[in-house]
This record gives structure tokens, C-alpha cells and sequence, in this order.
């Protein structure tokens, strides 16, 4: 077993132990561990503990934490079996992590110390979401484990001593403002749809509000996913910006699940209202219109499926398909996930009450509706493409006003009973 032991020097505690070199001979590394010599030791216990079973010494390559990330995107996650939209949210986050000072700090220099600091940040400072806390986290711990293996830049993975703080709640104990239910009321629905009355986005929002589709599940639908005779809509895809290969994509929906969505007389009327005025436009453009296709792009073992727009005039080449999205311009161009966001921000700064509003709430909507009047918890979580139920009631479950009063008031029947 190698021999170690910690030192002070300045308020930072090291560690160091005695390991073999290429001639075998015992010499000394030194490393940098925290200000706490219970942490430091704690350090050098598993530096020796990985020594002793992979029989290697880290090397010393003077990169930085942001090179390691661009290193780990590149050889160990795009390689692998995760989904482009996955990838593309990894690659989103190692720019973030890049764009903050510890990005150019020296790998070798990176303590767990630095990084609680980052992490904790991150909550407190930024008070990022739990959703967006986990993609950090597994961007960091997955990195890291890659520089100790197959890498050899560390020894040990220094994320396994982050602890995660939750950002702690805070409320006024009488105030009189009611608490934010993430949901909008029907009258807000309406102020809504005559504000965007005249913007590309009209429909996406009718669309998301009326079966809870995200956003990208929106700007994806095509008109032979739906069935306007029996009423229900089939969710296969997913539209996407990728900001990385500069291309608009479509890929698979959340979790790669195909999931069917039945929806009601008012939707399928504003359906056949847009598919007739499509028509129309084809007709008025005339040349003009735009024809949308999609074309297959192979990337370093990676399949992409890319958008694209011609005028009705060009030839398309051999390898184009034609793909007729259901939300488009009035030229025939597909609506871009980005263009409806930019229009929801737009209209949370100009509607009254809508000063929190984001696309999402939609979905959070529609769900509440469902299980204010009653919708079997099981056909909500199918209908959102959950894997579980229980993520349907724990994120979900924002009852109307009016329910909790009717659910409050049975106890009046109680009493009578009696």
C-alpha cells in the first residue's frame, strides 16, 4: 500500500504519496486537496485506494476544465447511445460551464472545493431548476470520470465530495398574493390567442393549449399525424434549433415514445380552419410558396434529420423529402420552435397577468384541466407521454379554484348524511 500523508501550506491542505515511476522506483506526488484537512485527508485515502487498484499516476497535461468537457462531448458522448436532443442539451451546458472563470481554470488545479463552489452557485446565485441542475450534474460527473478513465488526466474524481443544496424556499407569511400555479385560466387563454391573432404562433399555442404538446412536439406535427374524422393527433417527432451544427433538426419526442392524443371539437375546428386557409395560400403565393423538406445527414455515427425550405419552383435534389408541417407561415415556411417563444416573451411583456407566461404552461394547463374535471390520473400521464404516473401528480396536480371549493364542500354532504 502506498504511503501518504497532508501538509499546510498557505490555507490550502495537500496531499501526497509515495508511487512507483516507469524505472520503479518510489517517488513523491504532490497534490493540491482543500482548506479542510479532514477533506484533504478524505482525498488522499482515495487517490491511494485508485492507485493501489488501477496501478497508474495521472498525467500531468496542462488542459483546462473547458478542454476536458469539448474532449468529453466529443469522444465519449456523441459516440454513445444518447439521443441527439440529449447530446445537443449536454453541449448547451458545457458552453454555460465554459463561459464561467472555472471553465479556464487548469484540470489539474480544479479541487472539489472549486466545484462545490460552482455548483452551489449555480442554485443559490442563478437558482437554476432542479431540471437544469441535473443536466449539470451529469455533465460534470460524467466528464470527470472520463478524465480519471479512460483518460488517465486524474486520479479520482473529485465531483464525488459535491454535495447538492437545494435553493432554500422563501414566502411572505401575510401577503395576500395567491401562490403561482404555473397555470392560465381560460380568460387568460383568450387574451392571449387575440394578441397573437395575426402571428404564426397562434396556432402552436391553440395547438399545445387544447392536448398539452411541448413545443417542439408543436412545431413538428405533420398533417398526416392527424386524423381530423376521429379527432386524436400521433406524436412522433420533435423540432429543434441545433445550435452546434447550425442546422433546424427533427428527432425523436422526449424519451423516444410515440404517444397518440385525442383532442376536442374546438381544436379540430381551428384544425380544419388552418388546413383550409394552407390551401388558400398555395393558391395566393402561387410560386411564391414554399415547400418544406427533410433530408438524412450522417455525423460521426450519428443520425440527423434536417430541415429545409424551397421555393415551389426549384427541383429539389434526389435525396429532399417532402414533409408538410401543420404550423407554418403564410408563405409555406415551418414555424420555428424559437419564432413562437420569441412571440410568447413578447406577449407576457404586453398582457396583463401574463407576466410569468412561457409556451410550457400550456402543457401545465391542459394537464390541470384534465384532473380538475375529473380525467383518470392513468389516460393524463398517456396522453403527456410520462413514464410514470406518479410524474404526472407530482408536477401536475395544480387543481382550479373551483375544484378545491367542490372538493372542500363535500364534507358539507358529510354532515347532512349524519
Amino acid at each position: 500500500m502506498a504511503k501518504g500523508s497532508v501538509r499546510k501550506k498557505g490555507k490550502k491542505w495537500y496531499y501526497r504519496f509515495y508511487v512507483e515511476n516507469d524505472s520503479g522506483e518510489l517517488i513523491q506526488k504532490e497534490f493540491v486537496g482543500t482548506e479542510s484537512k479532514s477533506e484533504t485527508q478524505a482525498m488522499l485515502r482515495k487517490a491511494m485506494e485508485d492507485y493501489e487498484s488501477k496501478k497508474f499516476i495521472a498525467k500531468s497535461e496542462n488542459i483546462t476544465l473547458g478542454d476536458l468537457l469539448d474532449m468529453w462531448i466529443e469522444e465519449a458522448v456523441k459516440p454513445g447511445n444518447l439521443s441527439n436532443g440529449t447530446v445537443m442539451a449536454y453541449q448547451g451546458t458545457v458552453h454555460r460551464i465554459k463561459r464561467n472563470p472555472i471553465g479556464a481554470r487548469k484540470l489539474k488545479n480544479v479541487t472539489s472545493e472549486h466545484l462545490q463552489k460552482y455548483v452551489d452557485s449555480l442554485v443559490l446565485e442563478q437558482g437554476l431548476s432542479k431540471g437544469y441542475m441535473r443536466l449539470f450534474w451529469a455533465v460534470l460527473q460524467g466528464a470527470f470520470k472520463f478524465a480519471v478513465y479512460p483518460k488517465r488526466f486524474i486520479s479520482f474524481n473529485p465531483m464525488q465530495y459535491i454535495v447538492q443544496h437545494s435553493r432554500k424556499e422563501e414566502y411572505e407569511l401575510f401577503s395576500e398574493k395567491e401562490q403561482d400555479t404555473s397555470t392560465i385560466s381560460y380568460e387568460q387563454f383568450k387574451m392571449l390567442t387575440d394578441y397573437l391573432k395575426d402571428s404564426t404562433a397562434l396556432l402552436p399555442v391553440q395547438i399545445a393549449y387544447y392536448t398539452g404538446l411541448r413545443i417542439g412536439e408543436v412545431c413538428g406535427l405533420t398533417w398526416q399525424d392527424i386524423d381530423l374524422k376521429e379527432q386524436y393527433l400521433t406524436v412522433r417527432r420533435s423540432m429543434r434549433s441545433n445550435s452546434e451544427r447550425h442546422r433546424t433538426e427533427i428527432g425523436t419526442t422526449k424519451r423516444n415514445k410515440i404517444r397518440t392524443v385525442d383532442f376536442c371539437d374546438t381544436l379540430a375546428e381551428i384544425l380544419r380552419k388552418a388546413k383550409r386557409e394552407q390551401n388558400k395560400n398555395r393558391i395566393k403565393y402561387g410560386e411564391l410558396y414554399n415547400i418544406n423538406y427533410y433530408m438524412i445527414e450522417k455525423e460521426k455515427g450519428r443520425t440527423y434529420y434536417d430541415v429545409y425550405t424551397l421555393p415551389r419552383t426549384s427541383s429539389p435534389p434526389d435525396d429532399y423529402e417532402e414533409i408538410s408541417f401543420v404550423c407554418t407561415r403564410m408563405d409555406g415556411t415551418y414555424t420555428l420552435p424559437n419564432s413562437v417563444g420569441t412571440a410568447c416573451r413578447s406577449a407576457k411583456k404586453k398582457l396583463p397577468g401574463l407576466e410569468n407566461f412561457h409556451f410550457h404552461m400550456l402543457r401545465h394547463t391542459f394537464t390541470s384541466n384534465l384532473l380538475s374535471h375529473g380525467a383518470a390520473p392513468k389516460d393524463v400521464q398517456e396522453l403527456l407521454g410520462h413514464s410514470d404516473v406518479s410524474t404526472t401528480m407530482n408536477i401536475y396536480a395544480h387543481a382550479s379554484r373551483e375544484a378545491k371549493r367542490a372538493s372542500a364542500r363535500l364534507l358539507d354532504k358529510v354532515v347532512v348524511g349524519e
